[in-house]
């Protein structure tokens, strides 16, 4: 695997852990109802991703982390199949029409795929 690509995942991982922070409302409208309270799961997975992505920088820690990766974007994946239940065509929200649901859950599956690939190449 290429040197950079362990770098880039954590650099996402803490930006986008950040941008929980900084954008909390985009974050808490993708939050279905029945899971809990938005608020509190958009702040909880905010600090979990800035953790996981200094795990994945630092090498000692990187398959450790690149696994922890992998498995919260999956529990993200609970989100986006939720929406598949939301989605019509034409929808007020752009990110409940089918084609954007569709494309959310293939993106989520490739960062899964790179986290996982991250923490092979991390023994």
């Amino acid at each position: 695997m290429n040197a950079t690509a362990p770098v880039i995942l954590a650099v996402f991982l803490l930006t986008t852990g950040a941008a929980h922070f900084a954008v909390p409302a985009y974050f808490r409208s993708l939050v279905p109802s029945w899971i809990g309270p938005a608020p509190l799961l958009v702040a909880a997975t905010g600090v979990a991703e800035i953790a996981v992505g200094a795990l994945i920088l630092a090498p000692v820690t990187r398959g450790a982390g690149a696994w922890a990766a992998a498995l919260l974007i999956s529990a993200y994946l609970a989100s986006h199949l939720d929406a598949v239940r939301h989605a019509t065509p034409g929808h007020a929200r752009v990110l409940l029409r089918p084609w954007a649901v569709a494309a959310r859950l293939v993106v989520n599956l490739g960062y899964i795929g790179w986290a996982v690939a991250v923490a092979l190449s991390a023994r």
